[in-house]
Parts: C-alpha cells; structure tokens; sequence
C-alpha cells in the first residue's frame, strides 16, 4: 500500500517542481511563511517543514530573519554522489552567462582522465550579481565531442541547462570524483572575473563518468569566496 504524502511533504514537492520549472529563479526569495501557509491553508510549522525538506536537497537556502532564496540553477544535485555543493550565502540574486562554446583539443587533460581522444566540446560560463554585475564564479566545463554536443559552437547552450543537454545526448552520471581547494587566480582568469591576478578563489574539480567508465562531464568552477560556501550532501 502507498501512503498518503504528508502535507509537508506535497508542499516541497509543489515547491521544487516550481523551483526545477524555472517560475522561481536562482537567487529569487521565495514567499514568506505567512503567505505559503494562505496558500497552502496549512499552518507555518507544515511550511517551515516544507522548506527545511528543500534546503536539504539543496533547491533553497533559508536565513533567519531574511526569508529563503533559491539555489537551484539548473544543476540538480545528484545526492547520490555525495558532490560538495556550490551555494549562494548571501541571497543575492545572480544571473548565468555563456562567455564561449567550442570545440577544443587538451592532451593533457585527456591524459589527466586517460582519455584515448583529445576533443572536447568546452563551455565556459560566468554567474553575476544581477544588482551591479559582479561576477562572483567562473566555470569550465569539458564534455565529449557527442554529436549533440558537437552542435552546441554553432546552435549555442539555449534555455537548456548542461544536465539537460548531457540526458538528451545520452549521458548520465553513475560515478566519479571531486576535489575541492583554493588558489589565486591567473591573468586570463582574473580578466574573466574582473577580479586582479593572484586574488584568491575556492576551486572545484569535478569529473562524472557514465556507468562503463566513459566521460561524461569535467568542471573547474572558480567561487567567491564571498559569495560562497561548500556543502557535501550525502545520500
């Protein structure tokens, strides 16, 4: 027999079907308790149990006295490879931007991942603060020369995210590694930042590998560490 979901639980998965759907963005504040309790007609303990269920699944982050923010970007947190997740802290509202799309080779990050081939399709992308546009993260993220991938230089990323590009070509993630560190940036990097070269930035080192060992994606994200924190999830 399946249960009935409890009212907490159908809240968070309205609200993170909404979230996902895009009708609340990266950064946006989500409606206060009081008014997610008049819609909803529960009380503000089910909404706070609620909120609590999507912070933990990293789609929110909730501050006392400032209300919740969405974290969720279109990079869904795979749980069950335990990432450390990139988040927001401050709630301000951000925005992404494609800075280049393009075929590329890099023998030493083929050799890096023991790769026979040197083609990569790289995405390089920048998030900003929609108040003064400053850029708060650099990321690079490196993926197999698919041919749905391979059209991305001349078709360019469009209102899909990455994860959703990387299903419809077929790859899904089933195990792979991370590192996480800090170090100054160099000139080229600090150009894309607006930042000075040697400012010191966290760094993110991800590689996700399909069931039968293949690439599927290598990301080097550079954070503020302002504007950041790190969190493992677990699952």
């Amino acid at each position: 027999m399946i249960g009935v979901p409890l009212k907490h639980e159908r809240i968070s998965r309205i609200l993170a079907r909404e979230i996902q759907d895009g009708s609340h963005r990266s950064g946006e504040r989500l409606p206060g308790e009081h008014l997610l309790a008049q819609r909803f007609g529960v009380s503000r303990t089910t909404v706070r149990a609620a909120l609590a269920e999507l912070s933990e699944q990293g789609l929110i982050t909730t501050r006392t006295g400032k209300g919740s923010y969405v974290l969720f970007d279109g990079r869904p947190p795979d749980d069950r490879l335990g990432w450390a997740r990139a988040s927001a802290v401050r709630g301000a509202a951000t925005t992404v931007r494609t800075l280049a799309v393009r075929e590329t080779h890099d023998g030493a990050l083929a050799a890096e991942l023991g790769l026979a081939r040197d083609a990569f399709v790289r995405v390089e992308r920048i998030r900003e603060l929609v108040s003064d546009g400053t850029v708060v993260s650099y990321e690079r993220s490196s993926l197999p020369p698919l041919p749905v991938l391979r059209e991305l230089p001349v078709c360019g990323v469009g209102p899909e995210s990455l994860t959703e590009l990387l299903l419809r070509a077929g790859l899904r993630p089933d195990h792979g590694e991370q590192r996480i560190g800090g170090r100054p940036v160099d000139v080229r990097e600090a150009e894309l930042l607006r930042r000075a070269p040697g400012d010191w930035f966290l760094e993110t080192r991800r590689t996700s590998r399909a069931a039968d060992g293949s690439l599927v994606e290598h990301v080097v994200s550079l954070l503020d560490p302002e504007h950041f924190q790190l969190t493992l999830a677990c699952g």
